[in-house]
């Protein structure tokens, strides 16, 4: 764990040098939540109205959250790069190196995103104070309870990605899945909460990877409840568990696969 370590704090030491790139998406993610800003002010009639149990500023708020994971966490590190050494072969000399490619990958995109993350984070609650007000009935002595089901959101949507990644073993690019990825987490579960689905759709979706990555983590920021909480738990483990046995199941096929066919 040592050199994993070793690996996120080299990367996040080089992306210091880099939080002006990071600032140029606070651009986009400020446009999206104003435009979503007006359309709940103008959905709402009335600031006390409920919709499927979210007041203005519940709704309001759980957009913000979710567009600020959206926003912090994402790189091209899994998307792009593990498909690009697949395909040209350099990952052929990365597995031969003392440590996992898998882990390696991890640490080095926790890295990448561990400043563009808290900034967004920064400037996501600044929006949020200024535009809605403050999350009502939030309690601050839960936060160490969100910051896990955070973290564990991050990890389980790095898995999937690069689960995805691996595919390339097989097939020529793994791009359009991870398309139908991103399409899948920003509409389900990012621009809508569940509650604003059918009710026939409702328990789909909470065995989808959105509940335990976008919803579950924003859902306790607005309205926070034990219950919940080990609820929401209980999914990111089964998740975490399952999707790191299906990554490492393929990652080990598919470097086989490349063995077997002369590397």
């Amino acid at each position: 764990m040592k050199k994993y370590f070793h690996v996120y704090k080299a990367t996040l030491n080089e992306s210091i040098q880099y939080i002006s790139s990071t600032m140029i998406g606070f651009i986009s993610f400020f446009i999206m939540i104003f435009v979503f800003v007006n359309l709940w002010n103008y959905i709402y009639q009335d600031e006390s109205q409920l919709i499927n149990g979210y007041s203005m500023n519940q709704m309001i708020w759980y957009v913000l959250i979710a567009e600020v994971l959206w926003f912090g966490t994402r790189n091209k590190t899994l998307t792009k790069q593990i498909s690009f050494d697949i395909k040209t072969g350099n990952i052929a000399y990365n597995i031969n190196k003392p440590y996992n490619y898998v882990f390696y990958m991890i640490a080095r995109h926790l890295g990448e995103i561990t400043i563009k993350f808290l900034l967004f984070v920064t400037f996501g609650i600044v929006i949020g104070l200024i535009m809605i007000g403050a999350i009502p009935g939030f309690n601050f002595a839960t936060i160490p309870l969100i910051l896990i089901s955070i973290t564990l959101g991050v990890l389980i949507n790095s898995i999937i990605r690069i689960t995805i990644s691996v595919i390339s073993f097989w097939i020529e690019d793994s791009t359009p899945f991870h398309w139908i990825y991103d399409k899948l987490i920003l509409v389900i579960g990012t621009i809508f909460p569940i509650e604003m689905f059918p009710n026939v759709l409702q328990p789909i979706i909470k065995c989808t990877p959105v509940f335990a990555i976008t919803y579950g983590p924003t859902k306790l920021i607005i309205d926070f409840s034990l219950g919940m909480f080990w609820q929401i738990l209980c999914v990111q483990v089964i998740y975490l568990v399952a999707s790191s046995v299906v990554l490492l199941t393929l990652y080990k096929i598919g470097t086989k696969r490349l063995n077997v066919n002369g590397g």
